[in-house]
């Protein structure tokens, strides 16, 4: 997708669907996680090739895609953490930790983003 807009989502991993929030402005993406105790579902920030997790209330599970949503690395982070760049990243997708295991989201997958 070459025009994201803030909004809302669904997320496709493989057979499951998960809501998503999408940050693709400025401030959205500025705004992100901050000021929550958590997340049901994942934000997709667009575009990002890094994320960090000062002032964050919870760890996050975060994973870089490529620009066809191809998962190029999955990490976790403890809050008052910053995440290195990742040079083929356009898009960052964070959920609460642990959230994306149990999706089945891991490294070499493709995504699919629904938007509503």
């Amino acid at each position: 997708m070459a025009d994201w807009r803030d909004g809302s989502g669904t997320l496709v991993v493989g057979a499951v669907a998960v809501p998503l929030e999408i940050a693709a402005s400025y401030r959205a993406r500025t705004r992100g996680l901050l000021g929550q105790d958590g997340i049901d579902g994942a934000l997709l920030l667009t575009p990002a090739a890094s994320v960090h997790s000062f002032r964050m209330r919870f760890a996050i599970d975060v994973a870089y895609l490529d620009k066809d949503l191809g998962v190029l690395a999955v990490v976790t982070m403890a809050p008052g953490r910053l995440g290195l760049p990742r040079i083929r990243s356009r898009h960052v997708l964070e959920a609460a930790a642990g959230a994306m295991a149990g999706w089945g989201l891991r490294r070499g997958i493709g995504l699919r983003v629904d938007i509503r």
